[in-house]
């Protein structure tokens, strides 16, 4: 007998309005997720203890833990800390380093994790995936989705709006990221999740074409949903391919070539998604990736995150070997560094006229 549906891995809940918050205990009794009330609450130092003031009344049972950054060693001592102590969940209350670091520990305990995002950076509120800092830089480690997912909008704008703009860069990179895989498929036979493709694209297209702004409660919501459902997607697929291609190579080659002068994630990808679709020759496409940028405050050229023309040029040449195996615009051109500096020089005048 065929199959004819299959589970898709998401959370039970997914809360995004202003003031959810507050509701937080209920929504996790409601939900059946934490009925008695003893939870694991991982936060950061800074703005984290102001939450944390503001919630232990609602969540007398749980237990508060301060989890420094987003690293392998953090997320290990965290999970060391809370092993065997009968919690119903881990909580990570935070922003994606405080959730990556809380979605380690919790696969690596055994419990379900909740992410309460309090800035909307990147796409990883909802993904499958840990990005955590190690001794060899940067790692990527597979773990569970979270089992609910709460995103306070009036939180999300207290945030510095540098989060916001970020989460716009990220979530709008899936579009070339999607181009990506098709050219994959079209020139390796690399499968495509077509579900997973489907998701990410309608949550880049979603962002790329709202009209609102980061003051914008619409537009906040709108990319609050694009950035669970690209994690949505990355569950579907089972990796980042539907949101990660030329344009998170680029991003990873800056981080390793430039560690101490890395721009904010969003920022990065968004300027790699430009050019990689007009390296693709889409100089449309190009032109208004750059048009929504500019719009949200994003920059567009590799000078307005304080890298040199030069310096860019070398991330790119340096981008396919971020990734081993992975097939973009970059492998398939394998472009010297003349031509991508041509390629370049093409872009910053068709993105300036």
């Amino acid at each position: 007998m065929p199959v004819l549906t299959r589970l898709i891995p998401s959370p039970v809940v997914v809360d995004i309005r202003a003031g959810a918050l507050d509701d937080l205990a209920g929504l996790l009794a409601d939900q059946r997720i934490s009925s008695s009330g003893k939870l694991a609450i991982a936060i950061s130092a800074g703005s984290g203890a102001v939450l944390r003031e503001r919630l232990t009344p609602a969540l007398p049972g749980a237990d508060w833990y301060e989890v420094s950054g987003g690293t392998i060693d953090g997320a290990v001592k965290l999970a060391d800390a809370i092993r065997g102590r009968r919690y119903d969940a881990v909580v990570g209350l935070g922003g994606g380093k405080i959730i990556d670091a809380a979605k380690y520990a919790a696969a690596r305990v055994g419990l379900p994790l909740v992410a309460v995002a309090t800035n909307l950076s990147h796409d990883g509120l909802c993904s499958p995936v840990s990005t955590l800092d190690n001794d060899n830089g940067r790692g990527s480690y597979g773990v569970p989705g979270p089992i609910g997912l709460v995103i306070d909008l009036n939180v999300i704008r207290e945030a510095p709006v540098r989060f916001v703009r970020s989460g716009i860069g990220d979530a709008i990179s899936n579009i070339s990221a999607i181009a990506d895989w098709e050219l994959s498929h079209r020139e390796t036979g690399e499968p495509i999740d077509g579900l997973a493709a489907a998701m990410a694209r309608t949550a880049g297209e979603s962002v790329l074409r709202h009209p609102g702004g980061t003051g914008d409660d619409a537009f906040l919501t709108t990319l609050s949903e694009a950035l669970v459902l690209t994690g949505i997607a990355m569950s579907v697929s089972g990796d980042t391919r539907p949101a990660s291609g030329a344009c998170h190579e680029i991003s990873h080659a800056i981080d390793l070539l430039h560690p101490k002068r890395a721009a904010a994630h969003g920022e990065q990808v968004g300027i790699g998604a430009a050019f990689a679709m007009f390296l693709r020759g889409a100089r449309e496409d190009a032109g208004l990736f750059a048009e929504v940028l500019r719009r949200h405050g994003l920059p567009v050229i590799p000078e307005e995150i304080g890298f040199t023309e030069f310096e860019f040029i070398e991330a790119v040449k340096y981008a396919p070997q971020t990734r081993p195996g992975r097939y973009t615009i970059l492998e398939h051109l394998e472009l010297s560094t003349d031509e991508i500096r041509d390629a370049y020089a093409d872009y910053a005048k068709t993105i300036s006229s």
